[in-house]
């Protein structure tokens, strides 16, 4: 009966998430498919009270003790899956311990009544408390729990979903208790489904989609959600401040334990931004006892990757522990003439200073060196008008194009206990990103389909070098006021970007020919590299600062209320200077003590149920340029979002649907594309945009996350946004409106559960140019994954990318295809 019931919830699962139904997981929730949480229990031996404090750790449980006593108890070392039961009961019955559950869920650890055989300290004697039942008596105690019994970190978790978060309000909330739409990639997934950059993940988080016009690294693959860019990356919690942010999307995963998606206004913790999403990239950090693993793998297109992982106590008490990640990779791709190598760098240091105060320092590296890259694809149409039909390997890239982006940071932080229930945690960062790209693509003009010629090449030169410095402080703690416990966060971010460089002629270049002879013969080594000196230099210094403040008042027992603002500073100053006119001009523009509110209320139905709304504005400066090259106003306008979320199995299976309306002014719209397919440009060569005011954007997302039995992990979503000028017109109809994704894995019962089978669909609805000349259907793309355990160390990986080799566009405006079916095969060592 179990198995009936898995197989065919499965097949509704799968139903749903076509269907735009993912919430009918809800339905078997309270099924018997769900046995007690095992969890992978890595403790060393040490002191009983350490032992317990990692199991606390591990398992996001509270455990209750008197530290003092247990300290100077010897506790055996722990390795293996086990349930919390099972781990409290080995580690405590050699000294005559009992584990008893209480009433929040959580354990309290207490000494059995025979004196006898207790090995409890007699000086802690005079303070046990009464017997509690027959064979045990109360210890003094203590609470210990990772982060209130809240665990952020997903590494080691084997789940699909986050137990809590701060990414939507700073303060630690589970996502049932948090009034906006909060998906988290967490390691588990990005390691079985294989995603090493941003992009890859958010091709497969809830409402993200990637408008990719050109191969990643270039400036033509942004992130979308709720039908507008993603304009706020942060790194740990704080706003990453650059106009360019298309430096963040190549980001590596290696370094990080979770990626956190906020879909909507995210001003409160992001300050500037659009009503889209803010992605917070979350870094691994170092873990209590020696953990290393070693990878490497192979796949399509001559495809090799390896990786390192290794943290550490490095003394004796493990007060101080390090980490380091290293990570190499080279491919070709399905697309000629394109390679692709990355360097990847990590190291972190992590002290406790006393008992109270903990403070780290890291740095971390990622090259990123690309030939044969193309901004954008081969045009979409022939002379005569009618669509062209590329191979999907076909590339619009010369030999001589390529990017070489570094990325260096040095980070810091410090935390520090103020009491049992406040924190004070302050952080700083410096970040280098130095960019060479020799751009060049031959997506200009319209083949003749009987000669080949009618095709030329854009080029430029783009060479920046972006530097930040960050810092952020903020107070997190608890206060108890009529009856119930309360939550508060408040802190200040000051953030500054510093750019240098010279500028180049853009796309057409005196004295030099674009021209394409023969696009259907073309090897591109023809034309040539054009000289193409730099004619001026421009500098750019963006500044913000803020403070904030939130607070989760608990109205009643059911009800909670939560409240914030940020008080927001931004400037930005730009010089310019051209050789040829020997002329400077300089532009500086700021808007000083915007205020963005938030609000948002909570309702517990029972345990498991939760409804919640939430209200805040949108401001945001904007980059973007007019066909006359002025910058357009910021963004301003409101949001409002109602929703219902479910957690069940100790918040490991999460569920939630919203709905939101967003209204906007000076919406930044990209103005179509010429009917030859080239992009309609500013001035200075970039993108021309319109101001659209009274926009609305509406919609509504389900997603499901999580645990549906110890061995069916889920993640499966159903995004529905339509987002409208003034007159009713739909924006952006090159973003699908509708996105379907699901991704399951299953371990059987076969062979000690050592196979792991997965697989998923990514459905979009239909993507048209604004004259609907260009027209991709609606499509699926189906992935699988095996996992084969062979040791306890050792593991086998494989990963099937577009089974059906599914051919379609990843875009409107030129013939740039997505990945043909293709693999990877890897092997990975644990110990």
């Amino acid at each position: 009966m179990k198995d009936y019931q898995a197989k065919s919830t499965l097949a509704m699962a799968i139903r749903a998430v076509l269907w735009g139904m993912p919430l009918v997981v809800t339905s078997f929730t309270s099924t018997a498919i769900y046995a007690a949480n095992v969890h992978p229990i890595s403790i060393a031996h040490t002191s009983l009270d350490q032992a317990l404090k990692q199991l606390a750790i591990q398992t996001g449980i509270i455990i209750s003790y008197d530290t003092a006593s247990l300290s100077k108890i010897n506790s055996t070392a722990l390795k293996g899956n086990y349930s919390v039961d099972q781990a409290l009961a080995l580690l405590l019955q050699p000294h005559q311990l009992n584990s008893v559950k209480t009433a929040s869920g959580g354990y309290s650890i207490q000494a059995k009544t025979n004196p006898a055989k207790s090995q409890i300290p007699n000086q802690h004697q005079a303070n046990e408390g009464s017997v509690t039942g027959t064979d045990s008596a109360q210890l003094a105690t203590i609470s210990l729990t990772a982060n209130q019994g809240k665990s952020l970190t997903t590494e080691g978790s084997g789940s699909y979903t986050a137990k809590a978060t701060t990414a939507s309000t700073g303060l630690t909330l589970s996502l049932k208790e948090t009034p906006q739409s909060v998906s988290v990639m967490t390691r588990q997934q990005m390691d079985d489904q294989n995603l090493t950059q941003i992009t890859d993940v958010a091709n497969q988080v809830a409402g993200l989609t990637v408008n990719q016009s050109g191969n990643v690294g270039s400036d033509s693959s942004p992130i979308y959600a709720r039908g507008k860019s993603v304009d706020s990356y942060l790194l740990d919690g704080v706003k990453l401040l650059s106009t360019y942010s298309s430096i963040f999307q190549s980001q590596d995963t290696a370094l990080f334990d979770r990626v956190e998606v906020v879909r909507g206004s995210t001003g409160l913790m992001t300050g500037a931004g659009t009503a889209s999403a803010s992605i917070n990239m979350v870094r691994k950090k170092p873990l209590p006892d020696f953990k290393a693993s070693v990878s490497a793998d192979v796949g399509s297109w001559n495809s090799y990757r390896t990786d390192l992982d290794v943290s550490s106590p490095l003394n004796d008490s493990g007060s101080v522990r390090g980490r380091t990640v290293f990570a190499y990779q080279n491919s070709d791709s399905y697309i000629d003439r394109f390679n692709e190598e990355r360097k990847i760098a990590y190291g972190v240091v992590e002290t406790d200073l006393t008992e109270n105060t903990q403070a780290s320092l890291g740095l971390s590296y990622q090259q990123i060196y690309i030939t044969g890259q193309a901004r954008g694809g081969l045009p979409a149409f022939n002379s005569d008008g009618t669509r062209t039909n590329w191979s999907r390997s076909d590339s619009a890239a010369p030999n001589w194009s390529y990017s070489d982006r570094a990325t260096t940071s040095i980070f810091a932080d410090v935390n520090h206990q103020l009491s049992d229930h406040w924190k004070l945690k302050t952080s700083l960062a410096h970040i280098i990103t130095e960019s060479d790209e020799l751009v060049g693509y031959a997506s200009g003009g319209t083949p003749n389909k009987d000669t080949g010629s009618g095709v030329s090449l854009y080029s430029t030169h783009w060479a920046y070098k972006p530097i930040q410095n960050l810092f952020n402080i903020t107070l997190n703690g608890s206060f108890d006021l009529l009856g119930q416990t309360h939550d508060l966060v408040v802190g200040s971010t000051l953030t500054k970007s510093s750019n240098s460089q010279p500028y180049f002629t853009n796309w057409w270049i005196d004295g030099w020919s674009g021209t394409i002879e023969n696009i259907y013969e073309w090897d591109g080594n023809t034309p040539s590299r054009p000289y193409n000196p730099a004619v001026g230099w421009t500098k750019e210094n963006n500044t913000s600062s803020s403070i904030f403040a939130a607070a989760h008042f608990k109205l009643n027992d059911d009800l909670a209320l939560l409240v914030g603002s940020r008080l927001e500073n931004w400037k930005l100053k730009k010089e310019n200077n051209n050789y040829k006119e020997n002329t400077i001009t300089t532009t500086t523009r700021q808007e000083n003590n915007k205020i963005i509110p938030y609000i948002g209320l909570v309702y517990d139905f029972n345990d498991y149920w939760s409804a919640y709304t939430s209200y805040t504005n949108i401001f945001s400066p904007q980059d973007r340029k007019t066909l006359a090259g002025d910058y357009i106003d910021p963004l301003e306008g409101n949001s409002t979002e109602i929703g219902i979320k479910g957690a069940f199995f100790d918040d490991q299976l999460n569920i939630g649907a919203a709905i939101y309306e967003t209204q906007e002014d000076n919406l930044a719209v990209a103005i179509p594309d010429n009917p030859n397919g080239s992009k309609v440009l500013a001035p200075d060569g970039s993108q021309a945009y319109r101001a659209e005011s009274g926009t609305k954007t509406r919609g509504f997302e389900l997603e499901a996350t999580g645990k549906l039995s110890d061995v069916w992990q889920i993640s499966s979503s159903f995004s529905r946004n339509l987002s409208k000028d003034s007159k009713g017109n739909l924006l952006n109809p090159n973003i699908p409106s509708n996105t379907a994704k699901i991704f399951t894995t299953y371990t059987l019962p076969y062979l000690d559960e050592a196979i792991t089978i997965g697989g998923g669909i990514r459905w979009q609805s239909e993507i048209h140019s604004v004259d609907r000349k260009f027209t991709q259907s609606e499509y699926s793309v189906v992935d699988l994954m095996a996992r084969y355990k062979m040791t306890n160390n050792l593991t086998a990986n494989l990963n099937l990318n577009n089974i059906f080799d599914k051919k379609y566009y990843l875009t409107t405006g030129n013939s740039y295809y997505g990945a043909p079916t293709n693999f990877r095969v890897g092997l990975k060592y644990d110990w």
